[in-house]
């Protein structure tokens, strides 16, 4: 399928590693510029050398999110390079799991600055240049932390779900010039993933990495977690002309794990 976005200019947020960078490389195969950030110089290298050989062009931009004057920057940076900016996807690094009792203030605080007002702070800095694109979208990577709280994370269970707020908001008070839609990953095989595999390993807790693997998959009733190239391409599909009357929703990409 032919998603209509070769030339365009996409600006992926926290996208140097995990499902922020798979879904930089589906747009950049599809033939999209993309500007990847990140806050670890090193990691962000390895990402643009593995995008280089991708038909779109791309370009990292060392960023903390957490500070509205360097998503300016991160903006303007990439309006400059391109001359402007057709499709942004967010996306957050995560916080501090715990319980109620377990987090303060500060790491509410934290929770919201690195969850919400990242995406607040993204799409004020962009939405001039979404709106001179005749094919301005927005889609916000979140979690289906959203719509099921998951356990042991309340940060994630409770501020995430202003993301979708924000999304649904803006796509009924940007349409039709921009689209807005969120979306829901559940488990994927991200390094944070197989990170937290060998973690468990070394507890004693699985024996070997595919048990640890079908443990991540036992309420999922595809019987495995996800491909993050997969979830790559949904991401690229949303911001595509085929998905042109796509706007406001909220898609779990999760293996039928929700209930609801």
């Amino acid at each position: 399928m032919d998603l209509g976005v070769d030339g365009d200019t996409a600006l992926v947020t926290a996208s140097s590693s995990g499902l922020g960078f798979a879904s930089a490389a589906a747009l950049a195969e599809a033939g999209t510029n993309v500007v990847i950030c990140g806050r670890t110089p090193e990691r962000l290298e390895t990402a643009e050398a593995e995008l280089a050989d991708a038909p779109g062009e791309a370009m990292a931009v060392e960023t903390d999110l957490t500070e509205p004057s360097a998503v300016r920057a991160l903006v303007d940076a990439t309006a400059d390079r391109f001359g402007g900016i057709d499709h942004v996807v967010t996306s957050a690094g995560g916080v501090p799991p715990g319980a109620f009792a377990d987090v303060d203030d500060d790491d509410w605080y934290g929770a919201y600055d690195t969850l919400v007002m990242s995406v607040v702070w993204t799409l004020r800095a962009a939405r001039e240049h979404l709106e001179d694109s005749p094919k301005g979208t927005v889609t916000a990577i979140t979690s289906t932390s959203v719509a099921e709280p998951i356990e042991n994370l309340i940060l994630s269970n409770a501020v995430r779900r202003g993301v979708v707020g924000v999304v649904k908001s803006v796509a009924r008070g940007w349409a039709p010039s921009i689209r807005a839609n969120a979306v829901l990953p559940g488990a994927h095989e991200t390094a944070r993933i197989e990170e937290l595999i060998e973690d468990s390993i070394e507890r004693g807790e699985f024996d070997s990495y595919d048990q640890g693997l079908a443990d991540w998959a036992a309420d999922v009733p595809m019987d495995r977690i996800g491909d993050p190239a997969a979830f790559g391409q949904v991401v690229a599909f949303l911001a595509s002309e085929p998905a042109g009357f796509v706007n406001g929703v909220a898609l779990p990409v999760d293996g039928g794990r929700l209930r609801g």
